[in-house]
C-alpha cells in the first residue's frame, strides 16, 4: 500500500486593483528578495484563520495596505521545493474605502521585513503581466482583466449567514425565540468577526430571534454598530409571509454600499435562495447546493454584485466561508 500524498500547503493572498489618474487598471505587486521574484502579496494561514481573513492579513504585512476583498479568483497551484503542492486562493480585491468600519474588526497586523519584501510597486495591467516572474501568477491576472473588461469587476458584497451551533429544540425549555447558542456556537460567532471583516461589512442585519442576533453581535461590538432587527427573517414570520424575506434580500442587493450581512435561520434560507438566484447565472449558481440545509451553521454564502452602467444588478460571483474551529485551522495551516 503506498503511502498517503501528504495535504496541499494552502495559502492566501490577493490581487489588488484600483485606476491611476489616467484612468488606467492598475494591480499591486510585491518584490520578496529571497527568490528575487515579484508576485501577489500572500501567505500561509496561522493558526484559526480563515482562508479569507488569511487574504486580507497577508495583503496589509506585505503591502501596507488595507483591502476589501472582492470576486475569488482562480487558484495559483505549483510544487514546493520538498515537493509538496500549494495552493493558493486569491481574490480581487481594493484598498479600503476611507472610514470604513470593517477596520475595527480586523487584528492588528505585523509589517514584513524587508528581508521578506523589499518592494511594492502598483503596476499598470500590461506591464504587471511582463514584470510577474512565475507563469502561474499571470492566469488571474488574466481573469481580473476580463472581468474589468467586460464591466463586472467593481462588485459590492451581500452576505447571507447561517445562525451558529444552538442548543437543541429538544433540550430547550423556553420558547424558540431565546434557545441560545452552545459554546461551540459561540466559539463559532466570535471567529466570524475577521470573516465579515474582509468583506467590508459595514451593517448588520439579524432575525430578532437570540441564536440569530448573538450569531453576529460579536461584529457589530467590534465595528461599533447596533444591529438591524428584522422580524420578518424569523422562521415563524418567513413561515405566514415568505414574500417579505425575499423583499428584504432583492432590496439589500440593488444597494451599492460596503458590505451587508443579514444573518438568519435555516428555514428562511430556500426562499432567499430563490431571491438570489433570479439574478445569478445558471453556471455561477451551480456552484451553491440545490437544496436543504444550504448552509451548515456558522456557514456564511457571499454573493458577489456587480451592475453594468444602465443594466439591472447581477450576481458575478458565490462563494461560501465558515467560521473555522481550532482543529479546521490547525489542519489548513499544516
Amino acid at each position: 500500500m503506498s503511502p498517503a500524498r501528504p495535504a496541499p500547503v494552502q495559502a492566501a493572498g490577493t490581487v489588488v486593483w484600483r485606476l491611476n489618474e489616467r484612468k488606467k487598471l492598475e494591480v499591486l505587486l510585491v518584490h520578496r528578495p529571497r527568490y528575487d521574484d515579484w508576485s501577489w502579496p500572500k501567505g500561509k494561514l496561522d493558526d484559526g484563520e480563515s482562508l479569507a481573513a488569511c487574504a486580507v492579513r497577508e495583503t496589509a504585512e506585505e503591502t501596507g495596505v488595507q483591502v476589501v476583498l472582492g470576486q475569488p479568483l482562480p487558484k495559483v497551484t505549483y510544487r514546493l521545493g520538498d515537493g509538496r503542492r500549494k495552493e493558493v486562493h486569491l481574490w480581487a480585491a481594493r484598498p479600503v474605502p476611507d472610514g470604513d468600519l470593517s477596520l475595527r474588526g480586523r487584528p492588528l497586523v505585523t509589517p514584513a521585513t524587508e528581508r521578506e519584501i523589499d518592494e511594492v510597486r502598483w503596476v499598470e495591467v500590461k506591464a504587471a503581466r511582463k514584470l510577474l516572474t512565475h507563469e502561474h501568477d499571470r492566469e488571474p491576472l488574466g481573469i481580473l482583466v476580463d472581468q474589468w473588461k467586460d464591466e463586472r469587476l467593481d462588485t459590492w458584497a451581500l452576505l447571507i449567514v447561517r445562525h451558529a451551533r444552538a442548543r437543541k429544540r429538544s433540550a430547550w425549555k423556553g420558547g424558540e425565540s431565546t434557545r441560545p447558542l452552545t459554546d461551540g456556537g459561540e466559539a463559532q460567532a466570535r471567529r466570524l468577526v475577521p470573516l465579515l471583516a474582509a468583506y467590508g461589512v459595514n451593517r448588520v442585519l439579524s432575525s430578532p430571534w437570540r441564536r440569530c442576533a448573538d450569531t453576529v453581535t460579536p461584529y457589530a461590538q467590534a465595528i461599533g454598530v447596533e444591529l438591524e432587527m428584522h422580524p420578518e427573517i424569523t422562521e415563524d414570520a418567513h413561515r405566514e409571509k415568505p414574500r417579505r424575506a425575499r423583499e428584504l434580500v432583492r432590496t439589500e442587493a440593488k444597494v451599492r454600499a460596503p458590505g451587508v450581512a443579514i444573518c438568519t435561520h435555516r428555514p428562511v434560507l430556500p426562499t432567499l435562495m430563490e431571491e438570489i438566484a433570479v439574478n445569478t447565472p445558471h453556471r455561477i449558481m451551480k456552484q451553491v447546493p440545490e437544496s436543504d440545509p444550504w448552509l451548515k451553521t456558522s456557514e456564511m454564502l457571499v454573493v458577489h454584485v456587480g451592475r453594468r452602467p444602465g443594466r439591472a444588478a447581477v450576481v458575478v460571483a458565490l462563494e461560501k466561508h465558515r467560521a473555522p474551529s481550532h482543529k479546521d485551522a490547525l489542519a489548513a495551516a499544516e
